[in-house]
């Protein structure tokens, strides 16, 4: 079982042992195994630690203002616009692992620019187990990056080898606030991968909105702590509706919601029938382009959380 405070104590020397009084760098999405990994990092090299958040234009609703509010003041920590950058790359791109691989390309060009700015040499990463056991990519830490203009970053990965449920108890222990440690995952490629079809900004907006209600709603029932993630995906399918006595023509929308404790395997649970009523009511009334709202009840396996 883990001591939360041991592997902490552990992790903290391991890093100060490694990194020394070098300059290291992380990405810092908000996310709770960034948010652990930049805190760990924080308290072993202080502020040679640069926490770094992307703003790559596919966040939720609120996103940017709420990560730099709650660590402006504990971290060591910057922020970078880099919109226009990752939106220009993926206008009209429709296959789903093109678009993730445009993403990752585009974010470790800027990471690579950070890192040269503020002279890092290593790189702090908030991999966890299923991440590379999922992968099949079970690379030591330590390993390097060689970034795409001759920067070399060696890589530490402090919780590599934890589990959610883990990385949460340790950041309760760090002090975390609890909305961080409780918060739902949310995937590195942002909306990206909840938007079926080709991506521009208008269905950015419009997926931004209709997670921001689902999001909105299941806060409201009071059943987001017994929930690993609820979202909406945008399809690219058309439905025809009826608004205002004319019929229209918009987008299906679909929600996923499911339980997990890892990751690795998820189930739809029985859900307040209410509740997705009035998610689906908001919804096609909020966004003018939805007609139609479903819900997703397949579990994982077959399938996976996210829809791209």
């Amino acid at each position: 079982m883990l001591n939360p405070s041991d592997f902490i104590n552990e992790s903290i020397e391991d890093m100060k042992n490694t990194i020394g009084d070098k300059k290291a760098i992380i990405a810092l999405s908000g996310g709770i195994d960034s948010s652990v990994s930049s805190v760990l990092a924080s308290n072993a090299i202080g502020d040679n630690l640069i926490a770094v958040f992307v703003d790559h234009g596919l966040i939720r609703e609120g996103e940017a203002e709420y990560v730099e509010d709650t660590f402006k003041d504990r971290l060591n920590f910057i922020s970078v616009d880099a919109s226009e950058e990752f939106l220009d790359k993926l206008e009209d791109v429709i296959d789903p692992e093109e678009k993730r691989k445009i993403i990752g390309e585009v974010f470790i060009n800027v990471f690579e620019r950070v890192a040269e700015d503020v002279s890092a040499e290593y790189l702090v990463q908030g991999t966890i187990a299923p991440d590379w056991i999922e992968t099949q990519g079970n690379i030591k830490s330590h390993h390097n990056l060689a970034l795409p203009h001759g920067l070399v970053l060696k890589i530490v990965e402090p919780i590599r080898d934890l589990y959610k449920d883990e990385v949460r108890i340790v950041g309760s222990e760090l002090g975390l606030p609890a909305e961080i440690i409780n918060r739902q995952p949310f995937p590195g490629p942002g909306l990206a991968v909840r938007i079926v079809g080709p991506i521009t900004r208008k269905k950015i907006e419009i997926c931004r909105k209709a997670n921001a209600i689902v999001e909105d709603e299941v806060k409201r029932e009071g059943i987001e702590d017994s929930l690993w993630q609820y979202f909406a995906v945008l399809t690219d399918t058309m439905a025809t509706g009826v608004k205002g006595d004319m019929r229209d023509y918009g987008y299906l929308v679909v929600l996923r919601m499911v339980e997990s404790l890892d990751a690795m395997t998820a189930q739809v649970p029985e859900l307040p029938w209410h509740m997705i009523r009035k998610i689906s009511q908001r919804i096609t009334a909020e966004i003018p382009e939805v007609t139609h709202v479903s819900l997703s009840v397949s579990d994982k396996p077959p399938s996976t959380i996210e829809f791209a």
